[in-house]
Protein backbone atom coordinates (compact mmCIF):
# COMPACT_ATOMS: atom_id res chain seq x y z
CA UNK A 1 0.00 0.00 0.00
CA UNK A 2 1.10 3.61 -0.86
CA UNK A 3 1.21 5.75 2.01
CA UNK A 4 0.21 9.01 1.87
CA UNK A 5 2.23 11.77 3.02
CA UNK A 6 1.39 15.73 4.18
CA UNK A 7 2.41 18.24 1.34
CA UNK A 8 1.78 21.24 -0.11
CA UNK A 9 0.78 22.79 -3.41
CA UNK A 10 1.73 26.29 -4.63
CA UNK A 11 -0.61 27.78 -7.53
CA UNK A 12 -0.27 31.30 -9.34
CA UNK A 13 -2.96 31.70 -11.78
CA UNK A 14 -2.00 34.29 -14.39
CA UNK A 15 -5.59 34.91 -16.09
CA UNK A 16 -7.87 34.57 -12.97
CA UNK A 17 -11.01 35.57 -14.80
CA UNK A 18 -10.42 32.61 -17.66
CA UNK A 19 -9.12 29.83 -15.64
CA UNK A 20 -10.92 30.05 -12.15
CA UNK A 21 -14.16 27.67 -12.81
CA UNK A 22 -11.48 24.95 -14.00
CA UNK A 23 -9.18 25.18 -11.33
CA UNK A 24 -12.34 25.39 -8.49
CA UNK A 25 -13.69 22.22 -10.40
CA UNK A 26 -9.86 20.17 -10.08
CA UNK A 27 -9.94 21.29 -6.46
CA UNK A 28 -13.18 20.27 -5.62
CA UNK A 29 -12.87 16.80 -7.33
CA UNK A 30 -9.42 16.36 -5.16
CA UNK A 31 -11.25 17.69 -2.28
CA UNK A 32 -10.73 13.96 -0.58
CA UNK A 33 -7.06 14.83 -0.54
CA UNK A 34 -7.01 19.00 0.33
CA UNK A 35 -6.65 19.74 4.55
CA UNK A 36 -6.69 23.69 3.57
CA UNK A 37 -6.67 26.04 0.92
CA UNK A 38 -5.91 30.03 0.92
CA UNK A 39 -6.18 31.98 -2.26
CA UNK A 40 -5.05 35.63 -2.39
CA UNK A 41 -5.93 37.89 -5.29
CA UNK A 42 -2.87 39.68 -5.70
CA UNK A 43 -3.77 42.87 -8.19
CA UNK A 44 -0.68 44.97 -8.13
CA UNK A 45 1.29 41.97 -10.01
CA UNK A 46 -2.23 40.74 -11.89
CA UNK A 47 -2.10 37.75 -10.38
CA UNK A 48 -3.57 35.58 -8.17
CA UNK A 49 -1.74 33.06 -5.42
CA UNK A 50 -3.45 29.69 -4.07
CA UNK A 51 -1.90 27.62 -1.76
CA UNK A 52 -2.83 24.59 -0.53
CA UNK A 53 -1.80 21.91 2.17
CA UNK A 54 -2.52 18.46 0.83
CA UNK A 55 -2.59 14.63 2.63
CA UNK A 56 -1.74 13.01 -0.41
CA UNK A 57 0.29 9.75 -1.94
CA UNK A 58 2.48 10.48 -4.88
CA UNK A 59 0.20 8.91 -7.32
CA UNK A 60 -3.16 11.26 -6.06
CA UNK A 61 -0.83 14.77 -5.93
CA UNK A 62 0.72 14.10 -9.44
CA UNK A 63 -2.75 13.59 -11.03
CA UNK A 64 -3.93 17.07 -9.67
CA UNK A 65 -0.87 18.81 -10.08
CA UNK A 66 -0.73 17.61 -13.80
CA UNK A 67 -4.11 18.57 -14.28
CA UNK A 68 -3.72 22.06 -13.16
CA UNK A 69 -0.29 22.56 -14.76
CA UNK A 70 -2.27 21.75 -18.18
CA UNK A 71 -4.33 25.02 -17.67
CA UNK A 72 -2.76 28.12 -19.28
CA UNK A 73 -1.28 30.52 -17.31
CA UNK A 74 -1.52 28.29 -14.20
CA UNK A 75 1.96 27.55 -12.74
CA UNK A 76 2.08 25.05 -10.30
CA UNK A 77 5.01 23.67 -7.93
CA UNK A 78 4.30 21.41 -5.26
CA UNK A 79 6.23 18.78 -2.43
CA UNK A 80 5.53 15.83 -0.02
CA UNK A 81 7.04 15.23 3.52
CA UNK A 82 10.17 12.21 3.26
CA UNK A 83 7.80 10.75 5.85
Amino acid sequence: MISKRIGFVGIIVEERKRVAQEINKLLSDHGDIIVGRMGIPYEVRGCSVITLVVDATTDELGCLTGKLGQLNGVLVKSALAKK
